[in-house]
């Protein structure tokens, strides 16, 4: 693989450093290759030094679609240095690929991030309604998979987690809480993929978008139109997800917040009225403990001459413990902005981003922006199993490969309808090997 003179530690830490799709190139030199850059331990050491340079990632909607571009999250000391920074964004994709588009209508928030991955709840012409479902994919990479269709009543939320002990991922169906079905889940890359049913205690509505931090999945909720156990519960909620144990627990709260990554814990930002019109202020709280709800404090007031409280929003803190901000909407004939707040040293750091207009038509309609914070290259995802289909492919659906799926309710009413992935009929001899060694355990057992 490599030559005697060069360490294989050398050789793998120089490799890590690398872009994922020349990873991707590599492993088809040779069987051994694949076999080195595909262990997880390679994974393993690839997602250290991607997590160590994390980056903003952005979503331009028009017209159904997406354009995704991503810069690094952290401005060099260097870039620090300059009042007037202009960067240049790397542009990835247009997704979804072909007549499809991106469904919003009655779906609340169809779009989330996880350890990599974005997910949408894609539409298609041909599919007609039975056709809209959930779809995933490596923004990096091109690759995406759509997941089996399931039927929803009005608005629901759906949302995306990762679990980073047993690496799998999880995308989670809540139900409209004043009509019929239940709350659904499935886990991806397993054999017969079908939408489980699970049980929250605490009737909700589900009023933000979710974040997935350290195996979590964190969103907000409404419950004071809702009646539990005959009690009216008054006010917020954040609704936490444990995506490994797949169980609910809930943290109370005064108002409506913006729900962040802040270094690796849950942060919430309340935003306060404007000052006036070139300064806002920020009440940042942080949650240091989890069982004791136990929170951090912090107030800001950030002043810039293009600041608008209904043009920009909070994406996340970076490393150092700077909040950034973006724009919320894209406009052809004018700058767009992120914003690089300092705590420490009451600083703000304005940086215009320059090259979304070369990948869309010039005009004077702004388009909405979705940024996502602490983007990391994860090998993890890359694995053709889980991601089937390319965008430099016609997509083909293959009806064969999947299921109805249904249940009903005490009284034999349907009360969900979907689809799951067939399971892979085994191969006789290995069904035949499987019980001969299931005769022989059993006899094992007896002679004890």
């Amino acid at each position: 693989m490599i030559s005697d003179s060069v360490p294989i530690e050398l050789t793998l830490d120089i490799l890590s450093r690398l872009p994922e799709k020349s990873i991707a190139r590599f492993r088809c030199v040779s069987k051994l290759w694949a076999s080195v850059l595909g262990g997880q331990d390679f994974k393993d050491l690839f997602l250290t030094k991607s997590s160590a340079q994390p980056r903003l990632l952005f979503g331009i909607k028009e017209n159904g679609k997406w354009s995704i571009f991503s810069l690094p999250q952290r401005l060099s000391p260097y870039e620090k240095l300059s009042s007037s920074l202009v960067v240049t964004p790397e542009f990835h994709m247009k997704f979804p690929p072909e007549d499809m588009t991106i469904y919003s209508c009655a779906h609340g928030c169809p779009w989330a991030y996880a350890s990599g991955l974005v997910y949408f709840y894609v539409d298609k012409e041909q599919w007609s309604y039975f056709g809209r479902r959930p779809m995933i994919c490596n923004p990096k990479t091109g690759r995406y998979e759509a997941l089996p269709f399931i039927s929803r009543y009005r608005k629901t939320y759906s949302f995306f987690g990762f679990d980073p002990i047993y690496k799998q991922f999880k995308v989670l169906f809540m139900r409209y809480p004043f009509g019929p079905g239940d709350h659904r889940i499935m886990t991806l890359g397993t054999m017969g993929m079908r939408w489980r049913k699970i049980k929250c205690s605490l009737l909700h509505e589900c009023v933000s978008a979710g974040i997935c931090i350290n195996g979590v999945l964190y969103y907000l909720g409404d419950s004071s139109a809702c009646v539990n156990n005959y009690e009216q519960i008054d006010g917020f909620v954040i609704v936490c997800f444990d995506v490994r144990s797949e169980k609910f627990s809930f943290i109370y709260q005064e108002s409506s917040c913006k729900l962040i990554n802040y270094k690796g814990k849950l942060g919430v930002v309340y935003y306060d009225d404007q000052v006036d019109d070139d300064a806002i202020e920020l009440r940042v709280w942080v949650l240091e403990d989890v069982e004791k709800q136990e929170w951090s404090k912090y107030a800001y007031t950030l002043r810039d001459d293009r600041f608008f409280l209904r043009d920009v929003f909070v994406v996340g803190v970076n490393s150092t413990g700077e909040i950034v901000l973006s724009m919320a909407k894209y406009t052809s004939n004018q700058p767009f902005y992120v914003y690089y707040f300092n705590p420490e040293t009451n600083t703000l750091q304005r940086v215009e981003i320059q090259g979304f207009g070369e990948y869309h038509e010039s005009s004077d309609k702004p388009r909405s922006v979705y940024v996502f914070a602490d983007h990391v290259d994860d090998l993890n995802v890359h694995d053709s199993k889980l991601l089937k289909s390319s965008i430099s492919v016609p997509y083909v659906y293959r009806e064969e490969s999947e299921e109805d799926d249904k249940d009903y309710d005490e009284y034999g009413s349907p009360c969900f309808s979907g689809k799951r992935k067939k399971k892979k009929k085994m191969n006789m001899n290995l069904k035949k090997g499987m019980r001969i060694i299931m005769k022989m355990m059993k006899m094992k057992r007896k002679k004890r």
